[in-house]
């Protein structure tokens, strides 16, 4: 019997220039890079923890990490445990259907059998040994069916209308596909891109919706093959690419014909339409664990504990009076004092700080596109 778990892969996608955490998120240092997180008595990056999860998915040297090829050189140096030459630097971010077609392009190079699953680097994801028991089984979903697209899918906590919500239709039946007697694999009906309030909420009382993870299973043989149907031209594009990886040309192969792809969303462009052509081919396991999108400063705050008055703080050392629900981080070393203050973000670095109402934080892109680049 074929050992599958040989040909298992994991690809974080790191890209995305997180302008909802500057001023630490800048063009050379993207949030996905900044050493934030407090765990285990340390800083560390929302990169360096989702390798720490794809470990408990495949070993170290079959996960690979897909991000802008400047940042190449950082991550080597901080996570110097993944193979180099399984860092995969786009000349230009793409959008997600470029940037998992590359993948998928160079691991069908290598290893023509190879099943990977698409991990996302700007989440926080709690307790990791479900996360990991959850991955298993979208692998042994396609292992079964190697023509299937697998999505996860959270269990909604509250009607978010910033996230995309899946539609789970009826049950299936693999071996696996049940927890504690309950079913967490299913047929997706279909994929709804953030709904409004009054939507959100008639999603979360049916219980028939999770929040879209942007984390999938599938063959790098079959994305392939849907890109060849749906998006010929992206695919013809990366078999360019395909056929000089490990080559010579390979990088001004890809520096050249990259930037021509069509940018377009895995969502829309794969899918949506194999959902709507054949809805079996399409599954989604249901994660019930703890998923935090760190991508504003509120949300960043909700990793950070809170003192009596609701205050957070990370690095920075704060003196406060008469103050209560404020965001205060930075740079170790410095004091921010706090008089009177209620509901403000506080972020500060050596050369720009950020003061804003908490509930303005949506509104940080405005100002980010303000100001000048080299702040930027």
């Amino acid at each position: 019997m074929t050992d599958f778990t040989e040909h298992r892969y994991a690809v974080i996608m790191a890209g995305g220039a997180g302008t909802r955490l500057w001023p630490m998120s800048r063009k050379s240092t993207p949030k996905q890079l900044i050493p934030f997180i407090e765990r285990d008595e340390q800083a560390k990056s929302l990169l360096q923890l989702a390798v720490e999860r794809a470990t408990r998915v495949v070993p170290i040297e079959r996960v690979f990490i897909c991000t802008g090829q400047a940042y190449i050189d950082q991550i080597a140096t901080s996570l110097p445990q993944v193979p180099r030459e399984n860092l995969l630097g786009e000349p230009e971010g793409r959008d997600t259907t470029s940037a998992v077609g590359f993948a998928a392009a160079v691991l069908e190079k290598h290893d023509p059998d190879a099943v990977f699953c698409i991990l996302t680097a700007d989440h926080i994801i709690e307790p990791v040994d479900v996360f990991a028991a959850r991955m298993a089984v979208g692998f042994s979903l396609v292992e079964a069916e190697p023509s299937r697209l697998v999505t996860f899918s959270i269990q909604p906590t509250y009607p978010a209308t910033g996230f995309g919500y899946v539609q789970r239709a009826h049950a299936l039946a693999d071996p696996g596909a049940t927890y504690n007697g309950n079913p967490i694999a299913f047929s997706v009906e279909r994929f709804v891109e953030k709904p409004n309030e009054v939507t959100a909420k008639q999603y979360l009382v049916s219980g028939d919706f999770g929040w879209n993870s942007g984390m999938f299973v599938w063959r790098a043989s079959t994305i392939m093959q849907r890109l060849h149907k749906h998006m010929p031209a992206i695919y013809n594009t990366l078999r360019a690419i395909q056929q000089q990886w490990g080559t010579s040309a390979q990088q001004e192969t890809l520096c050249e014909l990259y930037p021509t792809l069509e940018k377009k969303s895995i969502d829309y462009a794969v899918m949506e339409p194999a959902s709507r052509e054949s809805p079996s081919a399409v599954c989604t396991v249901l994660m019930d664990l703890s998923w935090l999108d760190v991508g504003s400063w509120p949300s960043y705050a909700e990793t950070l504990v809170a003192d009596s008055n609701n205050n957070r703080a990370s690095g920075v050392q704060v003196v406060s009076e008469n103050s209560s629900g404020n965001l205060v981080a930075g740079q170790a070393g410095h004091t921010v004092a706090m008089l009177g203050c209620s509901d403000l973000i506080v972020i500060t670095t050596p050369n720009a700080t950020l003061i804003m109402p908490r509930d303005r934080a949506e509104d940080l892109k405005k100002i980010h596109a303000k100001l000048p680049d080299d702040l930027k």
